[in-house]
C-alpha cells in the first residue's frame, strides 16, 4: 500500500505510482460518465413526455378560446333577443289591455291596434324562433367546453405526475454527478496542469473524448489501426511521454 504522496504505507510493500497518462484515462473515464449522467438528465423520456402534454394543452387552450368566443358571440346575440322579446311582448300587453279595457271606441284606431298586437304576435314568434337556434348552436359548444374542462384536468394531472417523476430522477442523477465529479476531481490532481489542459482541448474538439487506449494496436477514440510504423514509435517512447493517435490527434496511453 501507498501514502496519498506515493510513499510507501507502514508496514506495507511499495507500489508502483500511477502514471500521470494511466492517471489521465481515469479523468476520461469519470468525464464519460459525467457526460452520460447529464445525457440522461437532459434526455428523460419524461421530458418529451411532458412536452406532449404541454403541446396538447397549447392547441386545447386556442380550441378552448375560439369556442368561447363563439359562444360569447351567440350569448350576446341571444341577451339581444331576449331584451327583443320582452319589449315586444310588454308592447303587446299594453295595447291588449287598451284593446279590450273599453276605453277606446274608435273602429278605426281598434283597427290599427289589433293590427299591431298581430304584428307583435308574430314578431315575438320569430325572435322565439331564432332564440331557439341560438339555444340550439350553443348546446354543442357547451359540450364541447365541458369535454374541454375534463380533458384538462386529466392533462394537468399527467404534466403533475411527469414533473414529479423528473424531479425524483434528476435528485438521483445529480447525486451521481457529484458522486462522479468528486472522483473526477481526484483524479485529475493526479495529472499535469498543462497535460490536464491538453487533454481539455482535445476534449471539446473531439467529442468529449480527449484521451484514448492502445487496445490491439487500434486507438480506441477512433476504432482504427495504428500503423507498423506507429506502433513501434509508442513502444520505444518513455513510458510518460505524450503520444497522439495520427489519425484523431487523441492522446493514446498503452
Amino acid at each position: 500500500m501507498t501514502t496519498a504522496d506515493g510513499a510507501p504505507a507502514p508496514g506495507g510493500e511499495p507500489e508502483t505510482p500511477v502514471r500521470p497518462l494511466a492517471r489521465l484515462l481515469e479523468v476520461q473515464d469519470h468525464d464519460t460518465v459525467i457526460d452520460q449522467i447529464r445525457h440522461r438528465r437532459a434526455t428523460l423520456p419524461e421530458r418529451s413526455e411532458l412536452a406532449e402534454v404541454d403541446r396538447q394543452l397549447g392547441v386545447l387552450d386556442v380550441r378552448t378560446k375560439e369556442l368561447r368566443q363563439q359562444r360569447d358571440e351567440l350569448g350576446d346575440r341571444q341577451s339581444a333577443l331576449e331584451q327583443q322579446i320582452e319589449s315586444s311582448r310588454s308592447r303587446r300587453e299594453s295595447l291588449e289591455k287598451r284593446l279590450f279595457g273599453g276605453q277606446i271606441v274608435a273602429s278605426r284606431e281598434l283597427q290599427v291596434m289589433n293590427e299591431e298586437v298581430s304584428h307583435l304576435a308574430r314578431h315575438i314568434s320569430e325572435l322565439e324562433d331564432r332564440e331557439i337556434e341560438i339555444m340550439e348552436g350553443l348546446e354543442p359548444l357547451d359540450g364541447e367546453l365541458g369535454a374541454g374542462d375534463v380533458r384538462r384536468d386529466a392533462l394537468d394531472k399527467d404534466a403533475e405526475r411527469l414533473q414529479e417523476a423528473i424531479a425524483t430522477t434528476e435528485v438521483s442523477l445529480d447525486a451521481e454527478l457529484a458522486h462522479e465529479n468528486q472522483a473526477r476531481a481526484a483524479a485529475a490532481s493526479g495529472v499535469r496542469d498543462d497535460l490536464l489542459a491538453r487533454y481539455e482541448q482535445l476534449r471539446s474538439k473531439l467529442g468529449g473524448t480527449g484521451a484514448a487506449r492502445l487496445a490491439g494496436g487500434s486507438c480506441s477514440g477512433c476504432h482504427l489501426t495504428l500503423s507498423s510504423m506507429e506502433l513501434d514509435r509508442v513502444r520505444k517512447a518513455p513510458p510518460d511521454a505524450v503520444i497522439t493517435c495520427e489519425q484523431c490527434g487523441r492522446i493514446l496511453v498503452p
